[in-house]
């Protein structure tokens, strides 16, 4: 079982952003959450708000909330490390402002749950697409590329914004069953890489991939200390790292699937080794890159390049 790696909230970060919700909570938000959470644009009569955490839930909201809506990322920047992501009162602010907050979960944007936690109202209106993994023994915080996952949040995002707004609720419904079919479409052509490549094995420099690995049948051998170390921030043993660059320089697998913006000397030393032996490198980020704004788009594009990797057809 990977180990979860917590967000950075600084000390001074927590208090101040804490603070900030607690002082918004004085105005009103102090009651207990209900089942439908109340609406500053159904009050306003202004444009539907939504935040997220990353940029890539906040892609998936945009493709469901349309054009109009006013969706916000927190965490976009392609070069840097969501995990060690150090919230401030202007997060807690827009969060506690929103109509609905997306969160991945599962301990990966802790900082969010923190300021949820800390204001019944923001937590109500609250998505955390971690507790809607189908799996719930599969403990890998990574769910954006889990299909089922994705339009689990999907949907949750049209429902919550209909009942914010429900003369949008047409369009809304509309929008996620629309994004709904492509991901299915997409779920079943990242299949075909498994089907294609049966016994594909890949070594990986951070677990990130898992559920794209796991919907394409390819088997990831990262031994599990390795990837615990990584997770961990912390250097993997002499043992592991010995059998990682064993497994590339024997070509005992297909491909490395590499994160660059968890990039050590010892992982960078990976892609070097892999490199040296003609094995692909396969990238696979946390955000979306730059100048890439469109979710499926994104996911597609991962999927064409691990499929080309492995020898299956793109």
């Amino acid at each position: 079982m990977p180990v979860v790696r917590r967000a950075v909230l600084t000390a001074g970060g927590a208090l101040t952003a804490l603070a900030l919700v607690a002082g918004c909570g004085s105005s009103g938000n102090s009651a207990a959450p209900s089942a439908a959470p109340s609406s500053s644009a159904a009050a306003s009569g202004g444009t539907l708000t939504v935040v997220a955490t990353t940029n890539v839930w906040g892609a998936v909201a945009k493709a469901v909330a349309g054009p109009d809506a006013d969706v916000k990322a927190i965490i976009s920047d392609p070069a840097g490390d969501p995990h060690s992501y150090e919230s401030t009162p202007a997060d807690a602010a827009a969060i506690t402002s929103s109509d609905i907050t997306i969160a991945n979960g599962g301990g990966y944007d802790e900082f969010a749950e923190k300021i949820a936690d800390a204001d019944p109202a923001a937590k109500a209106k609250m998505i955390t697409a971690f507790d809607l993994r189908p799996d719930k023994a599969d403990d890998n915080e990574h769910v954006w590329f889990d299909p089922t996952t994705v339009k689990a949040v999907a949907n949750q995002i049209a429902q919550r914004l209909a009942q914010a707004e429900p003369t949008e609720a047409a369009g809304l419904t509309q929008r996620a069953q629309a994004f709904d079919a492509r991901v299915d479409q997409i779920a079943q052509q990242t299949a075909a890489i498994g089907a294609s490549r049966p016994g594909t094995r890949v070594i990986s420099t951070e677990p990130i991939a898992h559920y794209l690995l796991r919907t394409a049948g390819v088997a990831d051998v990262t031994p599990q200390d390795f990837v615990e170390a990584i997770e961990n921030e912390t250097d993997p043993s002499a043992a592991s790292l010995v059998e990682v660059r064993n497994a590339l320089t024997a070509k005992q697998v297909t491909a490395l699937v590499f994160n660059p913006q968890t990039e050590t000397p010892v992982v960078a030393g990976l892609r070097d080794t892999a490199n040296a032996a003609q094995v692909p490198v396969v990238e696979v980020t946390e955000t979306l890159p730059a100048g890439v704004t469109d979710y499926l788009q994104w996911v597609d594009s991962t999927r064409t390049a691990l499929a080309r990797a492995v020898g299956a057809p793109a």
